[in-house]
């Protein structure tokens, strides 16, 4: 058993997502070498000065590739920290070997528990425990001080892991809510084609009771039937990819366009003013359907939302081939946590399944603004 916990833990992959070196990272060497020079320069009694300097303006070098490479730094920092422990023990050196600038290597257990794959992690923390056993024999200066160096270290390890594990749970959030919306969708293209399949059917009926006696009305039930039969392959074209979620359909009304005109009203406030063109009717249910929850997803945000928000715009669009739908408040200027929200991840998923775009973000004349674009003609898979 603590074999396979171990294998399981050697196999874990790397974290996903691990930015490269950003500009706050430069900033932050630029401080960090600044700092160790006038530490290395201006303090008093530094044994070796010149090497623990190259040592201290190399390790904050190496900082902003702590999350591509976090492996490679922690032996950098906590391997050449170990030397010079080792090389104090063997001079005996009077006083410690290094500078406090050598402190920032703290950030690379925080780097290599939030990054690093299973056996990094496992190579890495045998580096540091080596490292901090070979720092205390070399500069013992108590219990107290020992086991609060190594509960700071810790602390940094353990911070790094629990900010793993909260990006791996919104990471199979995501994935759910978007299992969930292709389940829905996939239940609302289910109810489109049952439709079609249905009229065929009648007409089918009945085409052959009236084709002895009025060969016409056979002619137009094939007429209907072809119209028809074209529209449920078209629907069936999108469920194409789209996963199920394990569920049996809810064969139940859904809402389309028409009911984008009841998210408007005047009183309480904001107020919510709708504009939902005439001619947009003859859109496939689906398409409808994901218009009506863009909108009212757009509408509840603005409402939870917006601060001091007094109107709500809803406005639809057509031209040949798409609709367009835009959603803006006048609040006041909102974080970008809001636009991080899973409900926004829904209505892209929602729009990219369709074929369109979404966008969503501040207003440059403020407020917040949602706009999409879906085929008018046609869904998509």
């Amino acid at each position: 058993m603590i074999r396979e916990a171990f294998r399981s833990v050697w196999d874990e992959p790397r974290s996903p997502g691990a930015p490269a070196p950003l500009r706050r990272d430069w900033a932050l060497v630029a401080v960090l070498v600044v700092t160790a020079i006038l530490e290395g320069v201006l303090r008093e009694e530094v044994p070796w000065r010149p090497l623990v300097l190259v040592h201290a303006v190399t390790m904050a070098v190496v900082v902003p590739w702590r999350r591509t490479h976090p492996l490679l730094v922690v032996v950098l920092g906590f391997g050449s920290g170990t030397l010079l422990g080792a090389a104090n023990l063997a001079f005996d050196v009077d006083g410690s070997v290094g500078l406090n600038t050598s402190a920032l290597v703290l950030l690379f257990p925080y780097a290599l528990l939030r990054w690093g794959s299973g056996r990094e992690v496992v190579i890495g923390l045998v580096v540091m425990l080596a490292a901090a056993v070979a720092g205390t024999a070399a500069d013992y200066s108590g219990v107290g001080v020992a086991v609060a160096g190594g509960l700071i270290l810790m602390f940094s390890a353990v911070l790094g892991l629990a900010v793993r594990w909260r990006a791996h749970a919104r990471r199979r959030e995501l994935a759910q809510l978007k299992l969930e919306e292709r389940g829905q969708l996939a239940r609302e293209l289910h109810d489109t084609v049952a439709h079609h399949v249905s009229a065929i059917a009648v007409r089918a009926q009945a085409g052959r009771v009236l084709a002895p006696s009025d060969p016409g009305a056979a002619v137009e039930a094939l007429v209907v039937i072809e119209d028809e039969a074209s529209r449920a392959l078209m629907e069936m074209r999108a469920m194409v990819g789209v996963l199920r979620a394990g569920r049996p359909a809810d064969l139940i009304p859904h809402r389309g366009v028409v009911d984008i005109v009841g998210l408007g009203r005047v009183e309480p406030a904001p107020r919510i003013d709708v504009d939902v063109p005439a001619d947009l009717g003859d859109l496939p249910p689906v398409t409808g359907s994901a218009l009506f929850r863009i909108a009212q997803e757009s509408v509840t945000n603005a409402l939870r939302h917006a601060r001091g928000a007094t109107r709500v715009e809803v406005r639809l669009s057509n031209d040949t081939d798409r609709v367009r739908i835009t959603v803006r408040d006048d609040g006041a200027p909102v974080p970008a946590l809001r636009g991080t929200g899973y409900g926004l991840v829904g209505m892209h998923e929602r729009a990219a399944l369709l074929g369109g775009e979404l966008e969503a973000g501040p207003h440059p004349s403020g407020g917040w603004v949602v706009d999409a674009v879906l085929p008018m003609g046609r869904a998509l898979a």
